[in-house]
């Protein structure tokens, strides 16, 4: 086995590494000026997020969130402020100011003032430690003032419909005794018995003083206030672990007396709850199935003091989400996924008949209807451009994009690549659809190098919307196809759970169908097909990499190629339990759907990738597949983020991550990368 086929580099230890730069540097350009007009890896990092528009009582305002990377700083840090626009798109103006950021904005019921969640120094022991808590704000200026001094970070906050009251959940703090254990790290843990749990409160605004509103062995989440401010629903969980997201209750409180009744007994999962504009009625998303998110949710709707549930949409085959009732209370909206956009639906309560409101294509969420159910505003992003905040009247007739968060793309001409959503036959004839993005400045004359994106899950689906890292590999010369092949979320329950038992099986053919269908039309070269996927994604491409030598290169990211240990070391056991049921009583299954028992067939270069503090697919998946191949003489790199959990958050790691894939991907096919280019460079190195 040579020094060649065989690399592995953990980040956090590394001496000497490559360190990438973007492809044109000030040196390089020519009489003639050169400009980047592509996604280049550092470009994803600046791309501005907007989020939580909210509407004031008067339907004239909108507060909303903006996301924002300083990509001078050292550690790039990213800070979200707040902003303030009218509703016709004019008076856009900043809020919030400052290196630290605010989030979560809410009106109060006479428009003049805000509350919003920044970090506070007046709690916690530093500024690492600082605690999230409740500010204040005028609209119409001024500096914000902290309200809270909570003991422990505010999670979220409702103010009250007379605005009196602000009920807030925070997770319990450490007793004394336990703050002492663990500064002498004297701090064990029993596995699923030591639990902090996160509980509700109250704020009185007059009386400036905080009481605690629910205590025991329970998790709280999602309080809503009642219309004439005396009760609260919200929901419970036996624990926070994310294995029992699924397993929830919907309880009301009466707030003068703090007694609380159980809304309705099920056995599976009851959330969302909303209450009708007379506060008679209370409409919720429930489902029987404990443990996984693989059933559709339907509408219920029942008294605010319990009985017997109306049970609605039962032959709507999409899922059910949150409800938003018209202010006369006689329709229901919500937003879910519809193949490959995010629609809008709404239920005429009386009739039961539901109508697609086709809002733009794409992706929509963060829906909010106005006091007067006039207006909706909502963010949305389309497939040739990153979110933005919109608004439309009641039958979106003339939406309007409010924000223009990211003006820098039009200024620089960054030029991206067609997307569109296409259709094909697997092998059992069954339509299967995907979004293909062209690369930029696509020929129709030329067949260009194919990128399969499998998506995660697996209960989740490829949306028609934009991403910067595919416009990054469209930048770059590659075509991109992301299948949503049997087990996706937006086609019915039917082919929700037609993965059932067979991971790697229908989705392999469905993905691989989707591959001969693109070669076919003339747009992918079949001798330049790679492979990537994270997750379930990650899952996907072990198993291809096993079954097939038709990629020229394949990286697996936070994948779990050895289901029977996965089980117990994941922390959704109980999803993995629901497609096979455990590996005590059908170790079959997860031997013939585990891609390493074939390993031995891999014959493709391999690039695994990981976080090393990954719960959801602990990183010995990746360690176990790395040691079989490394045992075999194949050609493998194993790449180890440190402190990432399932996802990849900390910016350099991203960009890390996207030009590895760039550049491995684009050695095995013999293209020349536009926007990076790899270099040793010991000087940034020591920067770092």
């Amino acid at each position: 086995m040579t020094a060649k086929q065989v690399r592995i580099i953990s980040l956090g230890v590394v001496l000497l590494f490559l360190f990438f730069t973007p492809f044109i540097s000030p040196q390089e350009k020519t009489n003639e000026e050169q400009v980047l007009d592509v996604m280049s890896a550092k470009n994803t990092l600046r791309i501005r997020g907007v989020s939580n528009p909210t509407l004031s009582s008067d339907g004239k305002w909108i507060v909303y969130t903006k996301r924002e990377r300083d990509m001078e700083s050292e550690d790039l840090k990213s800070i979200t402020h707040i902003w303030k626009i009218r509703i016709d798109g004019t008076q856009k103006r900043q809020l919030t100011r400052g290196a630290i950021s605010c989030s979560s904005p809410s009106w109060f019921p006479d428009g003049k003032k805000i509350a919003f969640l920044s970090s506070s120094k007046k709690t916690g022991d530093s500024d690492k430690d600082s605690k999230s808590q409740i500010f204040f704000m005028y609209v119409d200026g001024g500096e914000a003032w902290q309200v809270t001094e909570h003991e422990e970070s505010i999670r979220s906050f409702r103010i009250s419909p007379d605005g009196t009251k602000i009920v807030f959940t925070s997770t319990d703090p450490l007793s004394k005794e336990e703050k002492e254990a663990k500064k002498k790290k004297d701090d064990e843990e029993v596995v699923d018995q030591d639990f902090r749990m996160t509980h509700l409160w109250l704020y009185d605004l007059k009386k400036d003083k905080e009481t605690r509103l629910t205590e025991g062995e329970f998790t709280v989440s999602g309080p809503r206030w009642s219309p004439d401010s005396t009760h609260i629903a919200y929901e419970t969980r036996p624990n926070p672990k994310v294995d029992e997201r699924w397993n929830s209750d919907i309880w009301v409180m009466q707030v003068s007396t703090h007694q609380n009744s159980k809304l309705y007994e099920n056995p599976g999962s009851d959330s969302s709850p909303r209450w009708s504009p007379d506060g008679k009625t209370i409409a919720f998303a429930s489902d029987p199935h404990q443990g996984t998110n693989t059933w559709y949710k339907k509408l219920y709707l029942i008294p605010y003091k319990g009985g017997e549930p109306e049970i609605l949409l039962k032959d709507f085959d999409l899922d059910f989400s949150s409800p938003i009732w018209s202010k006369d209370g006689s329709k229901i909206y919500w937003g879910t996924g519809d193949r490959t956009t995010y629609n809008l639906f709404s239920l005429d309560v009386s009739s039961e008949q539901v109508t697609a409101l086709d809002p733009l294509k794409g992706i929509n969420y963060q829906w909010e209807l106005s006091e007067d159910g006039s207006i909706w505003v909502w963010v949305h992003s389309g497939p040739d451009w990153p979110a933005e905040i919109y608004t439309a009247s009641l039958n979106f007739k003339d939406p309007v994009k409010l924000s223009d968060a990211n003006p820098w793309l039009r200024e620089e001409n960054i030029k991206f690549g067609k997307v569109k959503v296409i259709t094909w036959k697997n092998s059992e004839g069954q339509s299967i659809e995907g979004i293909l993005t062209y690369p930029v400045d696509y020929d129709p004359q030329k067949r260009y190098p194919l990128i399969l994106n499998p998506h995660g899950g697996p209960s989740s689906a490829r949306i028609l919307s934009f991403s910067s890292s595919n416009q990054f590999f469209a930048g770059n010369g590659f075509m991109v196809l992301q299948p949503n092949f049997r087990g996706s979320s937006n086609y019915g329950q039917k082919f929700l759970n037609a993965n059932r038992d067979y991971w790697g099986i229908r989705d392999y053919d469905d993905c691989m169908t989707g591959i001969d269908y693109c070669i076919d039309q003339g747009w992918a070269d079949p001798e330049r097909l790679v492979c990537y996927g994270w997750s379930y994604g990650g899952y996907m491409s072990y198993w291809i990499v096993t079954k097939t030598d038709r990629f020229k290169a394949v990286s697996p990211g936070a994948g779990l190629p050895n289901l029977y240990s996965m089980y117990s070391t994941t922390d959704i056991p109980h999803y993995l339990a629901w497609f096979f049921g455990t590996p005590w009583n059908k170790e079959e299954s997860y031997e013939k759907h585990s891609p390493i028992r074939y390993v031995k067939n891999v014959s493709t270069p391999v690039l695994i990738m990981h976080g090393a503090e990954d719960r959801r697919v602990p990183q010995e998946q990746a360690v176990e597949f790395y040691q079989a191949l490394r045992d075999l003489g194949k050609e493998v790199t194993f790449v180890r983020y440190p402190r990432e959990g399932h996802g990849i958050s900390e910016p350099r790691h991203q960009l890390d991550r996207l030009r590895r894939y760039l550049f491995f991907f684009a050695e095995h096919v013999g293209l020349e990368p536009v926007s990076e280019k790899k270099e040793e460079d010991t000087k940034d190195k020591d920067k770092k």
